[in-house]
């Protein structure tokens, strides 16, 4: 039989309970009705227990849904009574079986409720073994009946915690308790990997009763709880030491610029030149290169052959932290084929190293003897270096040769560095096709049909056939694509025929006119075609003369945002033309600080994962250095961007780098990703918190890890800002003269396509996969998972005007006669003054808003599993999800059958619900279509009736009557539908005709 083993190792930094500044600990595990402890560890705030408690699992299946229950107490008065030290929640899904896969973990203590006091954290390892064999008790406690955990009322102020053993003979006075229901896993249920004792300690949201859902009533009508998703999926407030959160007084003067990053020191070897070296071989030539070495980390400039003054200006960057010497060794070689001979070498004390903090100027290099092994100095041979030490925020960091990936070739040194890239300003290019004269047909027997092609990059489009089957044609069509700068670009008009050419022009992009906002279309133009033998680039020479020619109008629109992303997704919103941007209303801070408990993505080599990180923001794109082989790294690098409105989204993703070892056809994989829109983010508050990386796949949804952000939003322009709330979202030209929506997603996946192809080409490139990531170019494939997650929006937003509802019938049917009488009365006064009515409506949404303030969420936005659907996803429905458009693999009958029924029944659920739809609005229309001519007659008398008591009767009156009657006394009302209803679905509806 399975059993579950809990390690339990050690504890630091516990709270001190028993009065004299210290505690009596000990651990209590709960697991499935089962509880044991370990022995008590008296007077000690960091006790070691190292002992092993094991547990039976009745249905290893079912692990991934259970909770494993750690308690932390102070044994005092012996075992009959103890205080509460903290609790750790951990999820059977983070258990692994092998017992050498499992690490340890350690865990911060959570709090019990709301006036726990609770610190300090606990080492845990646990996993799961086959059987018992193996596997020692090293103390013999007793299991104690399922009984479960119980808390005292939490309006008492003591941390004590009452619990009932199965072996208690004494009844102790009944006490008023509640039942601890659990939340899910706790810290460290990302991954089976360890964080490293030196991470930040990251503060979990309180657990308390009123959040796990024992308390489920709405404070208002406006503040609804919905479920949500698992603990595990959740952002979590952290609290690392950034200068940003000390403040003035804590805050080291150096760090005034990277305030969002915690500082990591760098000891920097600047190898400039070197002059006059010594030749070693008989031949009289030198091939020199230089070593840097610092410990056992060691760095190598590339060589120059037969070259004695050779000049490599190469920085060497080793982490402080990591340094294993307090010598730094620079040396000369002479690269040979056999051994290496050694030239000369100096050294240095890293103790001696200058410090240095921007914004200071750059460190002077300075010239150096060589020695030889022996320490004496060369008669000739010189070298040319700058030692310092700095930090992350030094300007030769991004470049520099990092101790980190000393692993890495120097082929592939650049796929690990750190880079900004900005994508290319993209313009639509609007060509209309007008008319052709004297074209040339290739069957000259029968009338020509052509068309014409226009074609940029890889872009093409046609015109349709003419109406006019003559060789004077007119198409009178306009066609759109996007152009990209700095328009090198040619772009190529063809008219065809039969898919056979008769004659083309090439026109280049930048002679094309360019037009800003709403202003006058340039004048069409003719092009002379040519044969398709004789078309040449820009400068060739034409060879026969061709009489055909063709009316076109080009101009570049540049008064149009290019959405080269989803909409909902934007990250800029401004126009392609310079001259039409605003001042920006403030500044965007990313601070990049860590990841933790990432899951091994190279797992089947060997390795762990070499991570990086991805933003992008506006058409300024960034990439952090490939930390390799690590499961936590710490990038802590720091970015900014200028924010010109703030209805816009940084998006950040991490990935996991697979170029490093020259495979031919690997792309780097997806580790997960966050988005963040500006406008959620409260203006120079430093939001710092861990987000968790969520991928999903066709095999299902998986949490990858945890990604550390620090952020803030300045804003600069406060007015600026405000009136952005009022300005369309789009620039002017979008409604002017607007493109349609079909156009849109074309122009969108060409746009797309060119970012990619741009960044493709950089150096490191951001590759296609990447790209495609961060821009979501699927967004607006068919999914059926997303459609339920829309489904599910619809009715969040339905349950609220539900609940609305629902709370006027109680006030209606008097569920609480005081509230019902405050409503009859302020009903009384709105009638009575009705004047009255708009500014109550409008001091009750104040009201309501000042209320809810103090409900604000404190967190930005995140990937929500539980609205995505995600969780509950169906194999087949990812699969579905995840096949490229058109789908490149063949299904089997079965399975397109069951994909085939499955989008019948929700088709049919949808064509259910817009046939009552259109069912009710058909009723609306039957009142005075005469369909039903006795309805009609009821409605019209009656109507009659309406407009004559209405015209004697004071409108107050009659909203008073109505009102009145709508919130009568329970005893005056019928279990009956009314009257109007019972009159409404009796009208006819078109249903009645259809098939």
């Amino acid at each position: 039989m399975a059993k579950l083993v809990v390690e339990v190792l050690d504890a630091r930094d516990l709270m001190p309970k028993d009065g004299h500044g210290s505690a009596s600990p000990f651990v209590e595990v709960e697991f499935e009705g089962q509880r044991q402890r370990t022995s008590t560890k008296p007077k000690n705030l960091n006790p070691s227990w190292n002992e092993k408690l094991v547990f039976t699992v009745k249905n290893p299946k079912d692990l991934s849904t259970q909770t494993i229950e750690v308690f932390v107490y102070n044994d005092n008065k012996h075992g009959h009574h103890k205080n509460f030290l903290g609790k750790v929640r951990i999820s059977g899904m983070s258990v692994p079986s092998p017992e050498q896969e499992a690490l340890v973990q350690k865990y911060p203590l959570d709090k019990r409720g709301i006036f726990s006091h609770v610190k300090g954290d606990i080492a845990l390892k646990v996993y799961l073994h086959g059987g018992a064999d193996g596997v020692e008790n090293h103390y013999d406690h007793h299991q104690e009946a399922a009984t479960p955990l119980k808390e005292v009322n939490a309006n008492k102020l003591d941390d004590e915690y009452y619990y009932k053993e199965s072996h208690d003979k004494s009844k102790k006075k009944k006490k008023e308790l509640r039942k601890f229901y659990s939340l899910g896993t706790g810290y460290g249920g990302g991954g089976p990997t360890a964080a490293p004792a030196d991470m930040p300690v990251y503060v979990e949201p309180r657990s308390d009763f009123s959040q796990a859902g024992l308390v489920s009533s709405a404070t208002t009508i406006m503040q609804m709880q919905f479920p949500g998703q698992k603990p595990e999926y959740a952002v979590v407030e952290t609290s690392p030491p950034l200068a940003a959160r000390m403040g003035y007084w804590g805050r080291d003067k150096t760090e005034s610029t990277y305030d969002l990053v915690e500082q990591m020191n760098f000891l920097y070897v600047r190898v400039v030149k070197a002059m006059d070296l010594p030749v070693m071989d008989v031949s009289g030539s030198l091939d020199p290169y230089v070593e840097v070495k610092v410990g056992n980390y060691k760095g190598v400039t590339k060589h120059f052959e037969k070259n004695q003054s050779p000049v490599w200006d190469r920085v060497f960057a080793f982490s402080k932290e990591r340094l294993q010497s307090s010598l730094i060794e620079i040396t000369v070689k002479d690269k040979d084929i056999s051994k290496d001979d050694f030239v000369g070498k100096i050294t240095f004390e890293v103790s001696e190293a200058p410090v240095r903090v921007p914004p200071d100027s750059p460190l002077a290099p300075q010239w150096f003897k060589l020695v030889d092994k022996k320490g004496e100095l060369l008669k000739k041979g010189d070298i040319m270096l700058a030692v310092w030490m700095g930090t992350q925020a030094d300007e030769a960091f991004p470049d520099a040769w990092h101790s980190d990936a000393h692993s890495v070739n120097q082929e592939n040194m650049n796929s690990t560095r750190s880079k900004v890239y900005f994508s290319p300003t993209l313009h639509y290019l609007r060509v209309h096709v007008i008319a052709a004269q004297d074209l040339v047909p290739s069957d000259k027997s029968r009338p020509p049909d052509p068309i014409v092609r226009v074609e940029l990059g890889n872009q093409g489009r046609t015109t349709r056939p003419s109406s006019m089957k003559t060789i004077n044609p007119e198409w009178n069509e306009e066609l759109m694509y996007v152009a990209w700068e700095p328009f090198n670009e040619n772009v190529v008009v063809s008219v065809e025929e039969k898919d056979e050419v008769i004659g083309r022009v090439l026109i280049p992009l930048r002679n094309v006119k360019r037009r800003v906002e709403n202003a006058k279309l340039p004048d069409a133009q003719w092009f002379g075609l040519q044969k398709p033998s004789f078309v040449k680039d820009e400068g060739g020479e034409k060879k026969d003369k061709f009489a055909s020619r063709i009316y076109l109008r080009l101009t570049i629109d540049s008064g149009y945002h290019v959405l080269d992303e989803s909409t909902h997704f934007s990250s800029d919103l401004r126009p392609s033309a310079k001259q039409l941007h605003k001042p920006s209303i403030g500044l965007l801070e990313v601070g990049i600080l860590s990841a933790r408990n990432l899951q091994p993505m190279k797992k089947k080599e060997g390795k762990l994962t070499d991570a990086y990180c991805v933003a992008k923001y506006g058409n300024k794109w960034v990439r952090t250095r490939t930390l390799l082989d690590n499961l936590h790294p710490r990038w802590n690098e720091q970015y900014t961007w200028e924010v010109y409105d703030p209805y816009t989204v940084i998006t950040i993703g991490v990935f996991d780098n697979c170029h490093i070892n020259d495979k031919e056809g690997a792309k780097d994989q997806r580790i997960g990703k966050v988005r963040i829109r500006v406008s959620t983010l409260e203006t120079d508050r430093v939001y710092t918190h861990s987000y968790p990386l969520l991928v999903l796949s066709p095999s299902g949804l998986k949490k990858n890890g945890e990604l550390h952000l620090a952020i803030r939003f300045t804003c600069t322009a406060w007015s600026n800002m405000v009136t952005q709330y009022g300005k369309p979202l789009l620039p002017k030209m979008h409604y002017v003269q607007p493109i349609s929506i079909k156009h849109v997603d074309l122009l969108r996946h060409h746009a797309m396509s060119i970012v990619a192809g741009s960044l493709a080409r950089a150096e490191p490139p951001l590759r296609a996969e990447i790209v495609d990531y961060m821009l979501d170019v699927d967004y607006h494939m068919f999914s059926l998972r997303r459609s339920k997650a829309n489904f599910t929006r619809i009715m969040l937003l339905v349950s609220g005007v539900q609940y609305v509802l629902s709370w006027f019938n109680d006030i209606c049917h008097w569920k609480n006669p005081l509230t019902t009488i405050l409503m009859h009365i302020l009903f009384l006064i709105l009638v009575c003054y009705p004047e009255l009515i708009l500014p109550t409506l409008f001091l009750y949404l104040f009201v309501i808003g000042l209320w809810n303030y103090r409900f604000r969420p404190r967190e930005p936005p995140h990937m929500d599993a539980w609205l995505s659907q995600a969780e509950d996803a169906q194999p087949d429905e990812l699969q579905e999800e995840y096949e490229p458009f058109p789908t490149s693999r063949s299904l089997s009958t079965d399975i397109v059958r069951m994909r085939y029924d499955r989008m019948r029944t929700v088709a049919g659920r949808v064509q259910t619900v817009t046939s009552d739809l259109a069912m009710q609005g058909e009723r609306v229309l039957a009142l005075l279509s005469w369909r039903d001519p006795r309805a009609t007659t009821i409605f019209v008398a009656f109507s009659l009736i309406w407009a004559v008591f209405l015209y004697i009767t004071p409108f107050q009156i009659v909203a008073l009557l109505i009102g009145l009657y709508v919130m009568r006394h329970p005893q005056l009302r019928y279990k009956l539908p009314p009257i109007p209803v019972n009159f409404f679905k009796r009208l006819p509806s078109r249903a009645d005709s259809l098939l």
